[in-house]
């Protein structure tokens, strides 16, 4: 058996920074990186992209809490996932940055609470660079601006401590998208964008690399900047 080239405990942190992708093919280079990560074949992984619209399940949730039939998600142009993270229905689109980590929390980060309120931080502490005051809520998971929900999060933490899925911070969503959810399930709040908080446009590129640097802050993480998963053109999985 040959010896892995990244051990559990290294500090490197590959970030791959994909633009706009199909939710099918990030479903599917988590699954080959996880699989890469647990052998030891590459680094932990942070990917960072946006997504065409898409409406996906978790695995706690409730099929009534998407408002649109099949009909009303064609005309929208809504694909629609069910996905073995936690959670119940979230929505995706352009606008919003999505952060899929995939991490070996060996050998002493073996906490899945513990891993929600990190990524709940790393949200925090990137609005925080915008002077908007992020905040969680006890009983709920992610992140909120008084009552507005701005980040889901909703992960999987697979065998051998390896994680994938993640969060998604509403930079300069169509906010109009969640009409067609109860978002998270949760019935009685709004959900905002760092655009609306800020009452001006922000690139979600911009945003990009303030998240990047307080992941890898939160980790104890060196940087390496990746590229595409697979061999291909910038965006390509």
């Amino acid at each position: 058996m040959s010896t892995p080239l990244y051990s559990s405990n290294s500090v490197e942190l590959e970030v791959r920074e994909l633009g706009l992708v199909p939710y099918r093919e990030a479903l599917e280079a988590q699954a080959d990186l996880v699989a890469r990560r647990r052998a030891g074949d590459i680094p932990d992984q942070l990917l960072l992209l946006e997504h065409p619209h898409v409406l996906t399940l978790g695995t706690g949730s409730n099929p009534d809490h998407v408002l649109v039939d099949s009909d009303g998600r064609d005309r929208l142009g809504l694909e629609l996932f069910e996905v073995g993270r936690g959670g119940d229905v979230t929505y995706h689109g352009p606008g919003q940055l999505v952060g899929y980590p995939v991490l070996d929390l060996k050998p002493d980060r073996r906490d899945v609470t513990r891993y929600l309120r990190d990524l709940e931080a790393i949200v925090i502490a990137a609005l925080a660079e915008y002077g908007v005051q992020g905040q969680t809520i006890e009983g709920l998971t992610g992140v909120w601006v008084a009552d507005r929900k701005i980040a889901a999060i909703g992960v999987r933490v697979s065998s051998g401590w390896i994680t994938s899925h993640g969060f998604a911070l509403n930079v300069d969503s169509d906010l109009s998208y969640y009409e067609t959810i109860v978002p998270c399930g949760i019935v009685d709040r709004s959900v905002t964008s760092l655009s609306r908080e800020l009452d001006r446009h922000v690139e979600v590129a911009e945003v990009t690399s303030v998240v990047r640097e307080a992941f890898a802050l939160e980790f104890g993480r060196r940087i390496r900047v990746g590229g595409p998963t697979n061999e291909g053109s910038e965006g390509q999985l």
